[in-house]
């Protein structure tokens, strides 16, 4: 099992970016993706998960309207769009799969395999 997160860089405050995670090794119709975001001396943060199955996405409050999340299941590759981005959206961000429940969760410790993150850096 493996993820690769690409797409990060930097962006000014306003700006868009789609983040995506290509999964590798399994298939993403059998495990719940999340995308989490980790910034320096800061808790990991969950931002958005899809469910396995049924497709069905979450979307923190924090980036509620701003932020969707989608998934490309002939590509097997997982995206986050992100709009209207903010200084504060500056991370890390890291996705990650999980195979045992069904409905996905912004619980970091309910993810098994982690992709390497990709630098999300929001400046003017």
């Amino acid at each position: 099992v493996q993820l690769q997160a690409s797409g990060g860089g930097l962006v000014q405050p306003g700006g868009s970016l789609k983040l995506s995670c290509a999964a590798s090794g399994f298939s993403i119709d059998y495990y719940t993706i999340g995308w989490f975001r980790q910034s320096p001396g800061k808790k990991r943060e969950g931002v958005s998960c899809i469910n396995r199955g049924d497709g069905i996405t979450y979307v923190a409050d924090s980036v509620k309207g701003r932020f969707t999340i989608s998934s490309d299941k002939a590509k097997n590759t997982v995206y986050l769009q992100m709009n209207s981005l903010k200084p504060n959206d500056t991370a890390v961000y890291y996705c990650a799969a999980d195979a045992t429940y069904y409905f996905c969760s912004t619980y970091e410790y309910d993810y098994d395999y982690w992709g390497q993150g990709t630098q999300v850096t929001v400046s003017s």
